[in-house]
């Protein structure tokens, strides 16, 4: 349903997630209104998290842009994709011997680092062909444990083709999605294509299904909840996106509000064959500021005449003398003072 009163939804949960592509930025642009809207969110005490499924970055990375952009924002507030792969890599114990190839950028490889992990792959690999010549055959790292494929700039044949054997050959090796996003916004200017595109050609080649730990999976959810010690209904995840973002929420069991500034428009929310329905929907974040309770006056009319209260006088009245009230038939408008709701 379209969010109408935006003090209801704020006031009822403790925690706002919020999706950041399509939400708070676009490429490298501010959404208009999204300073104001996060101060008054802050004013009001309630936490704010950042999460997002570009890998590009690690959460260092991400809060240069948050500051770049005028946004204060701390890095334990932010949560990317690049970090929940560490993370979840951490969770499992994953052997510090082992290895990771990775497909994706540098993001992946800081948090990777900062968890104490090996890696090969990543950006150095993007300029590296294959001669495929009579006879050849290309070797890999036996000692891979995992194979992490997020968004990548550099993505290439030799990469596929080093992440399949991994996968296919390395008994054990672990396939891990940052994420399946369809598109992305690298500018403002159109939609790209995202995550999912290279995780796809690796689905395809090696016939296998990756363990996605980026939105809309719960693991990032969990991870959350567990951090803050946040109970998952006082959550509210707003996103621009209904196959993440909003699922997302819906399967940590949280409030969801869907933003028309991203990915999804009114249309593709309307269409029938969509099966993705969020609590509420606004066009922009910035809508909490002017989406308030509708106001109005318990007011007396002219036309009734009590003691105490004029046509001349009512208007300026917030209340009425307790004799003039005692007069009053019985009707909650005039049992309350006269004022703003």
């Amino acid at each position: 349903m379209p969010l109408q009163n935006a003090d209801d939804l704020i006031d009822s949960v403790e925690t706002f997630i919020f999706d950041c592509d399509g939400v708070i930025w676009k490429g490298d642009s501010l959404i208009d209104g999204v300073p104001e809207t996060l101060d008054m969110l802050r004013t009001k005490g309630k936490r704010l998290v950042f999460v997002t499924n570009n890998s590009t970055k690690s959460r260092k990375q991400y809060g240069k842009k948050f500051e770049t952009l005028g946004l204060s924002v701390n890095e334990d507030e932010i949560f990317a994709s690049s970090f929940a792969a560490a993370a979840y890599l951490s969770s499992i114990n994953f052997p510090k011997d082992k290895k990771v190839y990775v497909i994706g950028e540098e993001g992946i490889l800081k948090e990777l680092e900062l968890a104490g992990f090996q890696y090969v792959g990543g950006p150095d690999d993007g300029g590296k062909k294959i001669e495929l010549k009579p006879g050849f055959y290309m070797e890999h790292d036996e000692n891979v444990g995992a194979v992490v494929v997020g968004f990548d700039r550099y993505f290439n044949y030799y990469k596929v083709q080093y992440g399949t054997l991994c996968i296919r050959e390395n008994p054990g090796c672990l396939f891990i999605a940052t994420n399946r996003d369809a598109v992305t916004h690298l500018t403002d200017a159109q939609e790209w294509a995202g995550g999912g595109s290279m995780v796809g050609a690796l689905c395809g080649s090696t016939q296998q299904e990756p363990l996605v730990v980026g939105k809309p999976s719960t693991f990032m959810m969990d991870y959350l909840a567990d951090k803050f010690g946040i109970t998952k209904s006082q959550i509210c995840m707003v996103g621009d996106r209904l196959d993440t973002d909003i699922l997302f929420g819906q399967n940590g069991g949280c409030k969801t509000l869907l933003v028309l500034s991203g990915v999804t428009s009114l249309a593709m929310l309307e269409n029938p064959n969509n099966s993705i329905q969020p609590d509420f929907y606004t066009s922009k974040i910035s809508d909490f500021l002017s989406l308030k309770a509708a106001k109005c006056l318990h007011i007396i009319p002219h036309s009734l005449s009590y003691p105490g209260v004029t046509p001349h006088n009512h208007m300026s009245y917030f209340g009425v003398t307790p004799a003039a009230k005692a007069t009053f038939p019985h009707n909650p408008g005039y049992d309350m003072p006269m004022q703003e709701t």
